[in-house]
């Protein structure tokens, strides 16, 4: 146990104080959890020569006390919601997705965030940010019951 530590640790040294960059490897985590509601009913797209994807919205809240004093009962509430786009693509999950999510059901959304551009339709670069799902819990009642 002992010799693969120290050779990993060896081979990371090694990594780290070469001067050839294509053997250094960094690790990244992009990674996204969503709790929230979905905005609308799940539509399933089939773009020419790719999988087909489904497409739903998700709206998250976040919720806090605006006023002067420091004390927890003073002070506005005040909610702000932000939409999520949630594009699902794995064949098993997309599938599910498409049959058992409807609007208002209470889900968690885990997956990646992804950025691209598109052009709307009156020819103008629009940029989006999407959440590309792997992991999809229910936790509406009428939901779990049926699956």
């Amino acid at each position: 146990m002992l010799r693969s530590v120290s050779s990993r640790l060896f081979r990371q040294v090694v990594r780290h104080n070469s001067t050839d960059t294509s053997l250094i490897l960094e690790r990244s985590i992009n990674r996204v959890q969503l709790l929230g509601r979905v905005g609308q009913d799940p539509v399933m797209r089939q773009v020419e020569g790719r999988n087909p994807v489904t497409i739903f919205s998700v709206a998250t809240n976040e919720m806090w006390r605006s006023g002067e004093g420091e004390s927890v009962n003073t002070g506005d509430i005040s909610q702000k919601t932000t939409w999520h786009r949630i594009s699902v693509f794995k064949p098993g999950l997309r599938d599910v997705a498409y049959q058992f999510i409807k609007k208002g059901s209470r889900i968690l959304v885990e997956g990646k965030l992804d950025y691209g551009e598109y052009v709307d339709k009156n020819n103008v670069r629009r940029q989006a940010t999407t959440i590309i799902a792997d992991n999809i819990v229910f936790l509406s009642d009428n939901i779990r019951e049926r699956v």
